[in-house]
């Protein structure tokens, strides 16, 4: 069976490509995609798959049914797009102002959707069930995958699997780690209030720049040495933000950043350290401060049956000329969430564009993929989830 899915997914290459585009051209920002939801559904539709619309807000979820006994195999694409405007030059290129396809999403949607027309035509074939999983809201917290999965997208399956196109690394190759794979995503905000005036007499002032400075420079030292050197860890203050004329010492100043960790244990400490710099350098410039700690998506963490059936599936999809183990990944993905309820694997697809020494990276004005990785990423999918059945299968002789 597999060798015939992977034909007739080669001859759907060019479909893949096509819907690719039109969603990159067409993108929707996180809780929005109102109009790629519709579009996933309506394509379900239109073949005879049974679909669910809304679910846990704009979240899709298709379901194939085998003819022969099996498990039940979930698999998950994400369709968000970002607030960034598109630059490249190229005919497929974004026509919303702002917003962009700059992460993948619109080639993970493409091969799911491809893949699950495909397993949907060679049903008779087909052991067990296949959910196809299209989520919304991936890249914003609280994400689109905690909602679904308590709206039930996850009920009776046995395992998941997902990908995700990394335009980083060489087509051909595919990434993956046994265990933490990427790491737990939070945010924080701090507004530290102190007392304006003119900027030359700063001694009538509570300078709130002043100690929003000491307390950017403190929170370096949380992970160099408050941290565990063997714990990843990461504290990035990414927006520092105090307007005003040159003149004026300001009446108060934000910090944004965000926490990256793989060890829950650190992720409570480093929110701890955070407010007890932040009070000390308050206490000392005599300024009073808010502090907010948003969790977002928990450590994604493989597991290692799934795992190692992915790396042996791997194998079969002549496209993969590497299969190679990643290390741990300061970015956060909340496929984490679908991890913490059944098992399954996440994995990276290499997707560097032809002809370029340094891709773009994602999130950038300028990303883009390699259109081949959408048929490696959909056979590698395939290829996990009918050895999946194997192992497991009991007889597929008598159909359900």
């Amino acid at each position: 069976m597999l060798n015939e899915l992977y034909q007739k997914l080669e001859d759907r290459w060019i479909e893949m490509v096509n819907i690719r585009r039109f969603l990159h051209q067409h993108p929707e920002l996180s809780f929005q995609e109102k109009n790629t939801a519709k579009y996933i559904a309506d394509y379900y539709k239109e073949i005879g798959v049974p679909v669910q619309e809304h679910v846990g807000g704009n979240g899709v979820v298709a379901r194939v049914e085998g003819a022969l006994p099996g498990k039940t195999v979930a698999l998950r694409a994400d369709f968000d797009a970002l607030p960034i405007q598109d630059e490249k030059e190229v005919e497929y290129r974004s026509t919303v102002p702002g917003v962009m396809h700059a992460c993948g999403h619109d080639g993970h949607t493409a091969t799911l959707l491809v893949l699950g027309k495909t397993l949907h035509e060679m049903r008779e074939t087909l052991s067990g069930t296949v959910v196809l999983i299209h989520q919304h809201a991936e890249e914003y917290a609280p994400g689109g995958a905690k909602s679904m999965i308590e709206a039930g997208c996850l009920e009776d399956v046995d395992v998941i699997f997902g990908t995700h196109l990394w335009a980083t690394e060489p087509l051909g190759k595919v990434l993956h780690r046994t265990g933490p794979i990427m790491a737990a995503a939070d945010r924080f905000e701090i507004v530290i209030k102190g007392s304006g005036g003119h900027g030359a007499q700063p001694h009538k002032t509570k300078d709130s720049i002043v100690i929003g400075a000491q307390v950017v420079a403190e929170l370096q030292q949380i992970v160099s040495r408050r941290v565990n050197p063997i714990d990843p860890a990461v504290v990035t203050v990414g927006s520092f933000i105090a307007d005003n004329a040159f003149n004026v010492i300001a009446d108060s100043a934000k910090l944004i950043g965000t926490v990256r960790t793989f060890n829950p244990e650190v992720r409570d400490f480093i929110e701890e350290e955070i407010e007890q710099i932040l009070k000390g350098a308050c206490l000392s410039g005599r300024c009073d401060y808010e502090f907010v700690y948003e969790r977002g998506y928990p450590a994604v963490v493989n597991h290692p049956e799934e795992t190692e059936l992915f790396i042996q599936s791997a194998d079969t999809v002549d496209e993969v000329h590497t299969v190679e183990e990643i290390e741990m990944q300061m970015g956060g993905e909340d496929f984490a969430f679908y991890l913490e309820h059944v098992k399954g694997t996440f994995f990276f697809t290499g997707a560097k564009p032809d002809n370029v020494e340094t891709a773009y990276p994602h999130h950038h004005p300028k990303f883009d993929l390699n259109e081949k990785a959408l048929l490696i990423a959909a056979k590698s999918l395939a290829s996990a989830t009918i050895h999946y059945q194997d192992k497991h299968s009991v007889s597929k002789a008598v159909p359900k």
